[in-house]
């Protein structure tokens, strides 16, 4: 049984149509990389998984249940995180208590047992911090914990922000355009990273991303979408040859670049 199923998403705002009749699935374990030019439809795409928008019509099904038009706390406790494109994270706050925010979907302490403090909440606030600890850890910001978020450079903002998505102990994580703003480099330790959480963590993973090297390097399947159609879907190999794709969104000297740099040793 697929983890994540979309049957036949339609998407209409006004008159225009973001996202045309898309059927998609992910499996557990699996990265998944979705591209396509700008317009195409993959925020819209991700934003109606975690329930910001509901499909005109299809539907959702996550773990054979139907998630369609359910609210985000809803879905994100069933077990589906984000991270965005833009960073959001609250700068004012330290980089712990991001991660603490997080949780807050897996506490089950109300508002009057955070005044009256049983001491099962407490307890469930020293479990809480010391996860929130070993995943700043686990991401390489242990030293940072009582630190702004606002002070951290770029790219340790992204490494907080996916901190962040992983204290919901999701099943599935969406990263929208990850690298975004990254230097080569960090690109590369990202790529590294997001296969890693996949092993360490048996994650399935599905991943917007512009960089075709980073996609078609950690995907274990594509997905290419046109103008809110899916146009193609394969393994890295056979979208980097596909002709509607690079006619649509590589570029033949693109897909040219990456042909031959698969094909070499």
């Amino acid at each position: 049984m697929a983890l994540l199923e979309a049957q036949h998403i339609v998407k209409r705002f006004g008159g225009l149509t973001a996202l045309n009749n898309l059927s998609f699935m992910l499996e557990e374990g699996m990265i998944a990389g979705l591209i396509g030019p700008n317009g195409a439809g993959k925020t819209t795409f991700f934003n109606m998984i975690t329930g910001l928008y509901r499909p005109s019509s299809g539907r959702f099904l996550f773990a054979g249940h139907n998630i369609t038009g359910l609210r985000p706390n809803r879905i994100a406790r069933l077990g589906i995180s984000r991270t965005f494109q833009t960073i959001r994270l609250f700068g004012n706050m330290t980089v712990l208590d991001n991660v603490l925010v997080g949780m807050n979907c897996r506490l089950r302490a109300s508002w009057l047992g955070a005044i009256v403090r049983p001491p099962w909440v407490v307890r469930e606030e020293q479990q809480a911090q010391q996860r929130a600890h070993e995943l700043l850890a686990y991401v390489g910001l242990g030293h940072r914990a009582h630190d702004l978020a606002s002070s951290l450079p770029y790219g340790e903002q992204r490494l907080l922000e996916m901190a962040r998505a992983l204290a919901t102990s999701p099943r599935l994580l969406l990263l929208d355009e990850p690298s975004a703003g990254m230097n080569p480099r960090e690109t590369d330790d990202l790529t590294a990273f997001i296969a890693r959480l996949r092993d360490d963590l048996h994650l399935a993973i599905l991943l917007i991303e512009h960089r075709m090297e980073m996609v078609m390097s950690i995907s274990d399947r594509v997905t290419v979408l046109d103008y809110g159609a899916k146009i193609a879907e394969g393994v890295p190999r056979e979208i980097q040859r596909h002709p509607q794709v690079i006619e649509a969104y590589l570029g033949k000297g693109g897909a040219v670049n990456l042909v031959d740099a698969a094909d070499s040793p």
